[in-house]
């Protein structure tokens, strides 16, 4: 009699309602797909729960909801409730507006996880409710390549904790030391990012930019009256500054009253906020090297995962090595809310979960590093599908390369005329940066390509950078870095310097400060985007590109062909290149040259 098939282990993990919404999909303790809901519904930092991310997990995975083994949510909502019913207690009637309209939320869908499941997808099974910074703990280090490490989170605040650590071994993660709200690094650093004339949760990138500008000396003595660090590696915020029940603000009068009155949003930038900017920065940094060293100290491991919120900054990333002991260290391509998702489902998947006799204890880990590009791919069917139905043709033109060797020979052509392309390749890539298959791409030779990618391209602020993608190999001749210093370098997750003798031949990559934000690009993690920075080598002599996210400001990054389509009309991105599909724009003279070309033909 043959055997029956074992049935395998369907993991769905989900994170919501706070920060970035999203969903992954874990089969036999395989990523195979993870997407972020707002590339579905096209609204930034969407939060809301991940219906379209969801659909896109069990349609690629060819499976109904009923076949799930588990869903994993990324945090315990019974406890998170708690904690926010404590703040607002403590400072009624002040809050009461915000009090007012976002109370209800708790109990018309925030703590009601099983029962939106079984409204929106029929689904009836198990609900695993991980700890909002063990979800952090475990998208780092289960997707790591460490099977012994030590762990840190820290982020604005999960149920009550805000940063935490600890150790993980094979298939155990031991949090053994956290703080806990309100004394939280993210809420500092979000606050300052408000005063800055920011947008909170959305704009702290912009702070550690503008950072780079400035002199942190002339405002150092009072941003250290507003965090206390301990050699102990804790810290404490300065209650008379803060207060966090209103999002869009965050402090105090005090803080105007310390530090001058607030910028307003999308006014001029002055040299006292570059200061301020700068000296914020520095302080998160001198904190987070003091937690980090204590860590190191005493746990005694060489190796660090880090995860959450406040692990996206790349600037602080970029000295790791450099400020502490350890030897190595991981941050997953996704270390915010949204990559919760993950670690909340990978975290199911090692431990064993009592209600399910599908799921059993692991033991050991299975070092298996998940590919980036994670999210969905469209077919040449797809894409002219989008072309003809949308109404496209009448003002872009569609030419297929059925050889993709002649298509990057003439993209890399373009490239070194000052073109930009529009680069919409494969599945989408899973985190918040955009890493060769969502891109927007250019030569580095020229400054002025930086600012035509800020504001024709991207239509945002003229301090921002772009970003250089290197060949792996080729790294430690541009940077002053081990090209094999980290595998999160791959997810452009960290700063580093440029050798001062390379700057002035890329000058569109290098920031003002002479670092950039480093991609680095290995053959066999993405081959096609490798293949086009391979050949702009062989003709330029340069191993390099400049990478920006392919979209305009405000929008997430496109997913859908048609997406790519809009986005590609609406800016001036010169080409778009969707899979061997290269697409320009139909002006007069576009259509001259197809009248002649109909001409010849006739």
């Amino acid at each position: 009699m043959a055997k029956k098939s074992q049935k395998k282990s369907i993991i769905l993990g989900i994170s919501c309602y706070f920060h970035d919404a999203s969903a992954a999909l874990i089969i036999d303790g395989e990523v195979v797909a993870a997407a972020a809901e707002e590339r579905f519904t096209r609204k930034k930092h969407d939060n809301s729960f991940p219906v379209n991310a969801i659909e896109f997990c069990l349609n690629f995975a060819g499976i109904a909801a009923n076949e799930i083994t588990v869903v994993s949510f990324y945090e315990k909502p019974m406890i998170k409730f708690e904690r926010v019913l404590h703040q607002y207690i403590q400072t009624f009637p002040a809050n009461k507006q915000t009090f007012f309209e976002s109370f209800p939320q708790w109990f018309t869908h925030k703590l009601r996880i099983r029962e939106t499941l079984a409204e929106k997808f029929d689904y009836s099974g198990p609900v695993s409710f991980v700890e909002h910074h063990l979800s952090h703990a475990a998208s780092a280090f289960y997707t790591s390549p460490f099977t012994d490490a030590a762990v840190v989170c820290i982020d604005g605040v999960g149920e009550w904790t805000t940063t935490c650590y600890g150790t993980a071994k094979n298939t155990t993660i031991d949090i053994t030391h956290e703080q806990r709200f309100p004394h939280s690094l993210g809420l500092f650093y979000s606050a300052m990012t408000a005063y800055l004339g920011f947008k909170v949760n959305n704009d702290e990138y912009k702070v550690m930019g503008l950072a780079a500008y400035g002199d942190p000396a002339p405002y150092k003595s009072k941003i250290d009256t507003l965090l206390q660090v301990e050699s102990d590696g804790s810290f404490k915020l300065n209650p008379k500054y803060f207060v966090f029940n209103d999002q869009n603000r965050m402090y105090t009068d005090e803080l105007i009253t310390l530090l001058g009155p607030t910028r307003k949003p999308e006014s001029k930038i002055s040299r006292k906020h570059e200061n301020i900017a700068a000296s914020v920065q520095e302080k998160l940094e001198e904190t987070i090297f003091s937690i980090l060293n204590h860590v190191q100290k005493e746990t005694g491991k060489k190796y660090l995962v880090y995860a959450g919120g406040v692990a996206l900054n790349s600037v602080l990333n970029g000295k790791i090595l450099d400020r502490t002991s350890f030897t190595q260290w991981f941050i997953p391509p996704e270390p915010g809310d949204a990559g919760g998702a993950i670690g909340a489902a990978l975290y199911t998947h090692y431990n064993h979960m009592p209600y399910s006799k599908k799921l059993s204890r692991k033991t050991k880990k299975e070092v298996s590093i998940p590919s980036t590009y994670l999210g969905p791919g469209y077919s040449w069917y797809d894409i002219q599908q989008a072309y003809q139905q949308n109404g496209y043709s009448d003002r872009l033109k569609l030419t297929y390369f059925p050889d993709t060797e002649k298509l990057l020979t003439k993209i890399v052509g373009l490239m070194t005329k000052d073109a930009v392309i529009g680069w919409f390749q494969g599945r989408m890539e899973w985190g918040p940066r955009a890493l060769g298959n969502r891109s927007n791409l250019a030569h580095t030779t020229h400054e002025k390509m930086r600012d035509i990618i800020n504001l024709k391209v991207k239509k945002r602020e003229p301090f921002r950078p772009v970003a250089p993608v290197i060949l792996a190999e080729q790294t430690a001749t541009y940077f002053e870095s081990d090209p094999d210093l980290s595998l999160s370098c791959d997810y452009m997750l960290s700063v580093y310097p440029f050798h001062k003798k390379v700057q002035k031949k890329v000058p569109a990559v290098v920031h003002v400060d002479g670092t950039g934000r480093l991609q680095t690009v290995r053959r066999e993690g993405n081959p096609l985007y490798y293949r086009l920075i391979e050949k702009y080598f062989k003709k330029t002599g340069i191993p390099l590109i400049l990478n920006t996210s392919f979209n305009v400001r405000g929008e997430p990054i496109v997913c859908t062909p048609d997406d790519a389509f809009r986005c590609f009309e609406s800016t001036e991105i010169d080409y778009l290149v969707i899979d061997n599909f290269f697409v320009e724009k139909i002006t007069s003279t576009t259509k001259k040259k197809t009248n002649k070309t109909k001409s010849k033909k006739k």
